[in-house]
C-alpha cells in the first residue's frame, strides 16, 4: 500500500516562496507515476504539477515557469518548489501517485493520496 504523507505548507505574501515534501513509502519495486494537486475551497481538484517514470515532468500552465517539480529517488520524496506566489494559490495541496507510468497530471489516473497541506498566499 502506497502512504503519501505532505508538508511544507504554510503562509506567505505575494512573491513569496514554499517548498512542499512529500514522503513516500510502499513502492514495493514498481514505479509510479507523481504529481502535486490543489483544491480551493468551492473548487474541482485540479493538476499542478506530475513526473513520470521516464523522468518527464508537466504542468498547469497557471504555474508554468513559477514551480518546479523533482524528486529524490534514493529518499522516495517528491519536492514542489513554489516561486512567485499569487494569492490565486492559495489551496490545500496534495502529493499523489499513479501506478501509470506517465499519468502527467489527470486526477483520474492518481488513486494514491497523501492527507494534504495548506498554502496560504496574502496579497
Amino acid at each position: 500500500q502506497v502512504q503519501l504523507v505532505e508538508s511544507g505548507g504554510g503562509s506567505v505574501q505575494a512573491g513569496g516562496s514554499l517548498r512542499l515534501s512529500c514522503a513516500a513509502s510502499g513502492y514495493r519495486d514498481r514505479c509510479y507515476s507523481m504529481g502535486w494537486f490543489r483544491q480551493a475551497p468551492g473548487k474541482q481538484r485540479e493538476g499542478v504539477a506530475g513526473v513520470g517514470c521516464d523522468g518527464s515532468t508537466f504542468y498547469a500552465d497557471s504555474v508554468k515557469g513559477r514551480f518546479t517539480i523533482s524528486q529524490d529517488n534514493a529518499k522516495n520524496t517528491l519536492f514542489l518548489q513554489m516561486n512567485s506566489l499569487k494569492p490565486e494559490d492559495t489551496a490545500m495541496y496534495y502529493c499523489a501517485a499513479s501506478p501509470s507510468p506517465q499519468a502527467r497530471i489527470w486526477v483520474v489516473l492518481f488513486g494514491y493520496w497523501g492527507q494534504g497541506t495548506q498554502v496560504t498566499v496574502s496579497s
